[in-house]
């Protein structure tokens, strides 16, 4: 049972690339666990979902007539309010996930 000796030079250069793998992956996991770059991330996360809210608010309330009077304030407590539920989800969701 001879062991194969390896080339010197070969195994400076696998050395090399498992050095920069494991830089490549400490570095994705610091900028995941990074509290700003998580926090970026959330609000990304919460403006998207606002929009499908959004989306499927203007979907439920259907189109307006042109002489409909108060449709856009309607429009616009619908936002709010959708605005408001997510906000409050968010925050205790956010609690929960600190406990």
């Amino acid at each position: 049972m001879a062991d194969r000796a390896r080339d010197p030079e070969a195994l400076e250069l696998e050395i090399m690339r498992t050095r920069e793998e494991l830089a490549r992956t400490v570095d994705a996991l610091a900028d995941r666990l990074n509290p700003k770059n998580a926090a970026r991330r959330g609000v990304v996360r919460m403006k998207e979902e606002a929009g499908q809210v959004a989306a499927a608010i203007g979907a439920i309330s259907g189109p307006r007539e042109p002489g409909e009077p108060n449709g856009d304030r309607r429009t616009a407590a619908l936002m709010v309010g959708a605005g408001i539920a997510i906000s409050v989800t968010a925050v205790l969701l956010w609690r929960r996930k600190r406990r």
